[in-house]
């Protein structure tokens, strides 16, 4: 009988919950879905900050004008870290792609385009190889951006 007045209690409390939770989740949405950033951390090795500007104002940078061309990203920026400690990033990479379709290319759509930049994936890959002598990638982020509704 102590049992049966336990799980009867114990049913009734997490009823009594769900329907909080149930409840909680009612309130109308404010926001919409926005654009998607991703945001890399780089840390230059020294002596390579000018060097490795240049490879962004290059190759980085054509990629990007090609994305927007495409209608996929919508904008890019570098921003520089002030004063960043050792093992920190001295620059933060963001792109804005229109949305998280873009990320959603076929391989063969995605090798067209290195191909357009690159001329090869060995090319792209070598270069790949290349920028590690200049920078440290220190992590990133995907995100999206949340806008409130008008």
């Amino acid at each position: 009988m102590l049992k049966t007045i336990t799980r009867t209690m114990a049913a009734t409390v997490a009823a009594g919950l769900l329907a909080g939770a149930a409840h909680a989740q009612t309130a109308p949405r404010v926001y919409e879905n926005g654009t998607v950033w991703q945001i890399s951390h780089i840390e230059t090795k020294p002596g390579m900050f000018d060097e490795y500007m240049a490879y962004l104002n290059g190759q980085w940078r054509a990629s990007n004008e090609a994305g927007i061309k495409a209608g996929d990203i919508i904008s890019y920026k570098i921003l520089q870290v002030n004063a960043a400690r050792d093992k920190e990033p001295d620059l933060i990479l963001m792109i804005e792609f229109k949305n998280m379709a873009v990320f959603d290319a076929s391989q063969a759509e995605q090798d067209k385009r290195t191909a357009a930049l690159w001329g090869t994936n060995q090319k792209a890959a070598q270069a790949q190889i290349s920028r590690e002598a200049m920078r440290v990638q220190r992590g990133g982020v995907l995100v999206r951006e949340l806008k409130f509704q008008k």
